[in-house]
């Protein structure tokens, strides 16, 4: 396949941002007079959105949904105080990904950011982490009608990038990178070291265990 352009999923692929997720998330069961839930428990909440993640954080159940209830509003108030006070306090980028980004901006291949956190906190987090100025279009939960696993984001990235979806990669670590990806008509690879489970079966048209690797899918070594 003929890969011109790529995008990126955030959480889980580019950094592992679990721990300062698992604070705000348990500072905000603590506001509710709730007990902390594990980090792993936190992550397996991951991937749907922040009013996700509060709604299934304050049930701890995989099944909530925002529904706009008093609790869940309160939590959601909490949730955004506690992360946006401390976005970067342990989020660290995996292994090799700031180089191969870095070597990606040498050889001119545009990039996009397409991620299911919210706008107020990815670009914030992105100028935290010194990558703001590392991709083209950034695609937020919130930027069009349509989060992940829809094909909206990755419609409205391949138009802004000026780009084929055919030769648009996406690179995610959960099956909402994967349908996001397939409804869109783009490639799609997942890494196995994120947040999502059993990666192997997703379906993805390959399975990367270092970014690193990305440099020899796209022959740029």
């Amino acid at each position: 396949m003929s890969i011109i352009a790529c995008a990126f999923d955030l959480d889980g692929t580019l950094v592992d941002s679990i721990h300062d997720l698992a604070r705000a998330a348990n500072l905000a069961r603590a506001d509710a007079r709730l007990s902390p839930l594990e980090s792993d428990r936190v992550a397996s909440f991951v991937g749907d959105g922040a009013a996700s993640l509060v709604a299934r954080v304050l049930a701890d159940s995989h099944d909530a949904e925002y529904t706009g209830s008093d609790i869940q509003r309160e939590g959601m108030l909490s949730f955004n105080a506690h992360y946006l006070a401390g976005l970067h306090i342990a989020t660290r980028f995996y292994p090799k990904v700031l180089a191969t980004l870095h070597l990606l901006r040498e050889r001119q291949v545009p990039l996009a950011l397409v991620t299911n956190k919210p706008e107020r906190f990815t670009l914030p987090l992105l100028r935290e982490l010194g990558i703001d100025t590392h991709f083209e279009v950034v695609v937020a939960g919130d930027t069009v009608s349509n989060k992940k696993p829809s094909a909206d984001p990755l419609l409205y990235a391949a138009s802004r990038l000026n780009v084929p979806t055919s030769q648009l990669l996406m690179v995610g670590d959960s099956i909402n990178d994967v349908l996001s990806a397939r409804a869109a008509g783009c490639p799609v690879l997942t890494v196995s070291y994120g947040y999502g489970s059993d990666v192997e079966s997703l379906n993805a048209d390959a399975v990367i265990h270092s970014f690193a690797d990305l440099c020899d899918f796209l022959d740029l070594a």
